[in-house]
């Protein structure tokens, strides 16, 4: 048999706390691990599993006293036992229990009825870097549902109403008994007559046939701030799917990714420029001019610049997103050799060279054709 935490450790009571106590402790430990709070959070859901387990015991006056006399060996069917949770799935035996505590908490046949916020709806926009970087307006079309015009939302056709539905009496959910070994055991379940919705609908609307939903296409105007970057997502409120039963709508989400630049890489807010300069300026030191986003401006080199040396030019970067200030401009430089110079230039390096000490390879001279012969 599978290791159970024991049920009053469970609800956080004593073995003396009364039947109030233990309503009490079950509501308030409901509340903070509900699925419907912490959707797709398997440990939540096994924690509330855990915790209606030991509710449906401790609350059950006859559960209670056989626990307390076996404990868990009560209802281990091996040891003679009975499962007391025979013919639930899920949390669907449980029903009744949130019915009766919370006034339909965690109840997904009440909520039918109720108004319910739209679908949210992802977008993906490729943007230039140079959008990217200042910002921009841009136009998007987006498939989204809206309610029927032609019904009102109301799904059926024109002149006609919604009846309410004679199998739930208009609720959405139907009450029935289930057998356990301890008993009856009323539980809740949508109504499958009107699929939870608690209204038939006999002459459905030809626009959007009885669902009071279309899809359709909206032009909307999306504003991106300066310094987005790849892969970051802007937030439309209430610009998703319609809402249900006079909910609100949902939101866009709009992903964004950003085109490669020919020149800039960028990193954060920083962007990084790779330039070749020539090697007398290394040297000697000079003004370059530098590209950026904005346009050209000068730099001047120090002498003796190395290969690989990079500079910072300030607030030469990309807007920082939704802060005041830019990011820098890191531009490291490729000293360019040329791969021929000419016999005066060649004849310059060669006196530099030797004034440094540094040995000089001397270009082949053409003999002339008659000391070939000698």
């Amino acid at each position: 048999m599978e290791s159970k935490r024991d049920y009053y450790e469970v609800l956080g009571v004593d073995k003396s706390a009364s039947d109030a106590d233990i309503k009490s402790a079950f509501r308030k430990k409901a509340k903070t691990c509900h699925p419907d709070l912490h959707p797709g959070d398997a440990a939540k859901e096994a924690e509330f599993k855990e915790l209606n387990e030991a509710y449906e015991v401790l609350s059950d006056p006859e559960k209670r006293s056989k626990y307390d006399q076996f404990g868990h060996a009560a209802f281990d069917p091996a040891m003679g036992g009975g499962n007391p949770f025979t013919g639930a799935t899920g949390f669907d035996g449980f029903g009744d229990i949130f019915s009766t505590i919370f006034g339909g908490f965690g109840s997904q046949t009440q909520s039918r009825n109720a108004p319910m916020t739209g679908d949210d709806i992802r977008y993906n926009l490729t943007l230039s870097f140079e959008e990217a970087a200042f910002g921009t307006e841009k136009e998007i079309g987006v498939t989204r549902e809206e309610v029927c015009d032609i019904c009102n939302g109301t799904g059926a056709k024109p002149g006609t109403q919604p009846q309410r539905c004679q199998t739930c009496k208009g609720t959405g959910q139907v009450r029935m008994q289930q057998n356990t070994l301890f008993g009856a055991t009323t539980i809740t379940r949508p109504c499958s007559a009107c699929r939870g919705t608690g209204k038939i609908i006999s002459e459905p609307c030809a626009e959007c046939r009885g669902k009071g939903r279309v899809r359709k296409l909206k032009r909307l105007t999306l504003k991106v701030p300066a310094g987005i970057d790849d892969g970051q997502t802007i937030n439309m409120r209430n610009e998703g799917d319609a809402g249900y039963k006079g909910g609100p709508r949902g939101n866009l989400y709009v992903t964004i990714s950003v085109r490669s630049h020919s020149q800039f890489v960028r990193r954060g807010s920083d962007l990084l420029l790779t330039m070749n300069i020539p090697y007398t300026t290394a040297v000697l030191g000079g003004e370059i001019v530098v590209p950026t986003l904005t346009g050209q401006i000068k730099y001047n080199i120090p002498a003796g610049t190395q290969i690989g040396t990079t500079f910072r030019l300030r607030e030469q970067g990309i807007q920082r997103l939704q802060q005041q200030g830019k990011g820098d401009l890191l531009v490291t430089v490729n000293v360019e050799v040329p791969k021929r110079v000419t016999p005066q230039a060649r004849e310059l390096l060669e006196q530099l060279a030797a004034l440094d000490g540094q040995p000089v390879v001397q270009k082949n001279k053409k003999r002339p054709l008659k000391d070939i012969f000698k």
